[in-house]
């Protein structure tokens, strides 16, 4: 086989909007403070009556009809979250019952904020490997639900909603649509980023975070670059985990994709988790950022003290 390829993107976010205005009003912070030190000024909140599937259906939808295809035509369906409220049924097999997809594989990936990019790899592999035709592959977090509302330095930085991607193999011969992936974890540091307690709470530590991503991770992206067999500046378009522009802009200027274009969609959505890269990839591709054919940097990190990234090529 060939390879795989993503042949249509897709996502989704609540209607309600969360000013930095709106959290001055809740917490001691205020619009500079917020944009001085992460960049974000608007969030997407879910309401109590949106679950998590409910956002990952809605983004998985609009691939599949971005990609001419039904549910019928999906065998494989991965959902990358860490903010289920229930252990079964999983995210998969609600978001199958959601689309009407019968009887596809169903897993749920649990790698927080690279979970994404640890689903897209995993369905390239099991499509590759034959035991599988086409894949759905969410990405989607209700971080609000996981949120300490009194703590201004986690409050302000989280937001909703999912993004999704539909893999295929490639037509005979077609250049691979997604490369090799380069994953790996610092479980030793895991304690930096936590979602745990009763009931559940985002918490990290920020300097600690900071420090690994804008000095350890820079020579991995690169070398995931090289898997591809791409320099950095060959790349279109570089999609990060959407944690903190303060983390973004750093780390794409030392990976060296100095002629791609930089997804800085956390300065609208917040960190939606493992939502962030389909998410801003999806309105790269929407708005006409990136072309059909562009090579594209996804990587994620984050929780678990965890990375995943490979080059795509723009459906």
């Amino acid at each position: 086989m060939n390879g795989t390829r993503i042949a249509a993107v897709g996502h989704y976010q609540p209607a309600k909007v969360l000013t930095n205005e709106d959290l001055a009003g809740m917490v001691d912070t205020s619009d500079e403070w917020i944009r001085s030190r992460v960049g974000i000024r608007t969030r997407h909140i879910a309401g109590p009556d949106e679950p998590v599937d409910e956002l990952a259906a809605h983004a998985a939808a609009k691939a599949l009809a971005s990609a001419g295809l039904t549910p019928g035509d999906i065998d494989l369906v991965l959902v990358a979250t860490s903010t289920a409220v229930d252990r079964s049924p999983n995210m998969a097999a609600r978001v199958a019952a959601r689309l009407g997809i019968p009887s596809p594989a169903a897993m749920d990936v649990n790698v927080v904020c690279a979970g994404f990019t640890h689903a897209l790899a995993t369905a390239d592999h099991t499509v590759r490997a034959g035991a599988a035709t086409r894949a759905l592959v969410i990405g989607a977090d209700k971080m609000t639900d996981v949120t300490d509302w009194t703590d201004r330095t986690t409050c302000v930085l989280v937001g909703d909603g999912a993004g999704a991607a539909v893999v295929e193999a490639c037509p005979a011969g077609e250049e691979p649509g997604i490369g090799p992936v380069l994953w790996g974890s610092v479980p030793e540091m895991g304690h930096a980023v936590r979602i745990e307690g009763t009931p559940s709470r985002f918490a990290q530590e920020g300097q600690s975070v900071y420090r690994w991503a804008t000095t350890q991770l820079p020579p991995i992206a690169r070398k995931a670059c090289e898997r591809a067999g791409l320099a950095p500046e060959d790349l279109a378009g570089v999609v990060l985990h959407q944690a903190n522009l303060r983390i973004i802009e750093p780390l794409a200027l030392k990976i060296g994709a100095v002629n791609a274009v930089v997804a800085r969609d956390v300065v609208d959505s917040g960190n939606t988790s493992a939502a962030s890269i389909p998410l801003a990839f999806s309105k790269l591709v929407e708005r006409g950022e990136i072309s059909t054919g562009d090579p594209v940097l996804l990587f994620g990190f984050g929780g678990n003290l965890s990375y995943a990234g490979q080059v795509v090529r723009c459906p």
